[in-house]
C-alpha cells in the first residue's frame, strides 16, 4: 500500500483515466451517421468455439461515407459475421457478397437518436460509476493510513479533500464528453 499522496494519487489517477478512455471507446462505437470502421468495434463474432472480436476475423473498410464492408479472412465465418452484426444491436442491416460483407448505414431517424442518446448516457454513467469506486479505494487506502497512525487525522481529511478534487475533475470530463456526443447526435 502506498504510504504517500502522491503515489496514491498517481494511482488513482490513472485508473480514472482507464475509465475516460474506455468511454471514449464505447463512444467511438456509437454511430451519428457517419461511417468509421470504429462503429463495429464491439461487435463480436462466434468463431472457431468462441466469440472473438470482428478485427480478428476481417478488415473492416470505408470504401463510402454512408457504406463499410468487412472482408471476412475465412468464407466460413462470413455467415456468423453477418449475424454478429446484425446482432449487436446498432440497428444495422448487413449483406454477404461473397467473402466481403457490405454494411450500409441507414440516414438516422428521430427515433434512433433518442436510442443513441440514452445509449450515450448509459455509458457516461457506467464511466462514472467506475470513477467513484476508484475514490472509494482511494477514500479506504488515506483511512488505512490512518488508522495504522502512519498519517495524522489532519492528513487524512487534506488527502480526502485532494481525492474528491480529482474525482470531481474526472466527473466534469465525462460530463463534458457526455455533452458533446449529445451534440454530435443530434446534429447529424
Amino acid at each position: 500500500m502506498a504510504t504517500d499522496l502522491p503515489s496514491i494519487k498517481t494511482d488513482l489517477t490513472r485508473r480514472m483515466d482507464g475509465a475516460i478512455e474506455t468511454l471514449r471507446r464505447e463512444y467511438s462505437g456509437l454511430r451519428s451517421g457517419r461511417a468509421s470502421p470504429a462503429l463495429l468495434d464491439p461487435v463480436r463474432v462466434e468463431a472457431y468455439g468462441s466469440e472473438v472480436p470482428l478485427s480478428q476475423v476481417g478488415t473492416v473498410g470505408v470504401p463510402e461515407a454512408r457504406l463499410l464492408t468487412v472482408q471476412v479472412w475465412d468464407r466460413s465465418l462470413v455467415t456468423a459475421t453477418v449475424k454478429a452484426i446484425r446482432d449487436c444491436g446498432l440497428g444495422l442491416n448487413p449483406a454477404a457478397d461473397g467473402q466481403l460483407v457490405r454494411v450500409p448505414i441507414p440516414q438516422l431517424t428521430g427515433e434512433r437518436r433518442i436510442e443513441l442518446a440514452k445509449a450515450a448516457n448509459r455509458y457516461a454513467e457506467g464511466a462514472k460509476i467506475a470513477v467513484r469506486g476508484v475514490r472509494r479505494d482511494g477514500m479506504e487506502q488515506i483511512k488505512a493510513l490512518e488508522k495504522k497512525s502512519i498519517i495524522s487525522q489532519d492528513d487524512e481529511k487534506r488527502w480526502s479533500e485532494d481525492v474528491q478534487k480529482l474525482t470531481d475533475s474526472y466527473i466534469k470530463k465525462l460530463d463534458d464528453m457526455l455533452a458533446d456526443k449529445d451534440r454530435e447526435i443530434k446534429t447529424v
